[in-house]
């Protein structure tokens, strides 16, 4: 059984400049997290929880999940303040619970929440795999949002670690039979 996260997909995100291949992404979440369920696994959002008068401060507009996504009520959520949502939260006593063979990572932002989110679940003693199509941010002062993504595939793909970390496309993920 998987578990799959989905980090920080919130109507906040959506203010600003915009987010690489959003409508696209939300489409492949939408379609994994049914696979996931259909299987009999689990599905996480993770939702930032932000300062007094930002857009991710619980229960302003920005904080709420993005419509778009299709949720379920056997769905959890695990909020946090941090890049890191096992920091402070009780995300892994939600996974010890579940007990998945592998914990699917989605969502925004690619170089912030959703590398911690990786960093910390291999580093938590979990599976690790990564929707290699299924992370956004905007493009970054310094790179373009394509570049970011393309980059952080490959350190994920790279990283030394005691369990596995593998990174993979929606569609590889949708053809994985009984694993997806």
């Amino acid at each position: 059984m998987d578990a799959m996260l989905v980090v920080d997909m919130q109507v906040g995100l959506l203010k600003g400049a915009p987010k690489r291949a959003l409508p696209a992404i939300l489409d492949r979440i939408n379609r994994l997290t049914a696979r996931v369920r259909g299987r009999a696994g689990a599905v996480v959002w993770i939702q930032h929880c932000g300062r007094a008068g930002d857009d991710f401060e619980p229960g302003k507009p920005g904080w709420s999940l993005l419509p778009a996504l299709d949720r379920d009520p056997t769905d959890r959520v695990v909020r946090k303040t941090l890049n890191d949502p096992f920091a402070g939260t009780d995300l892994q006593a939600v996974l010890e619970e579940i007990a998945p063979a592998r914990v699917l990572v989605a969502g925004w932002a690619t170089d912030f929440c959703v590398d911690a989110t990786v960093r910390s679940a291999v580093s938590n003693d979990h599976n690790v795999v990564v929707v290699s199509d299924g992370h956004t941010l905007s493009d970054r002062p310094h790179l373009d949002a394509a570049t970011v993504i393309r980059h952080h595939n490959w350190v994920w793909s790279n990283l030394i670690t005691n369990r596995a970390v593998r990174v993979a496309s929606t569609a590889e993920l949708l053809d994985d039979g009984d694993r997806a």
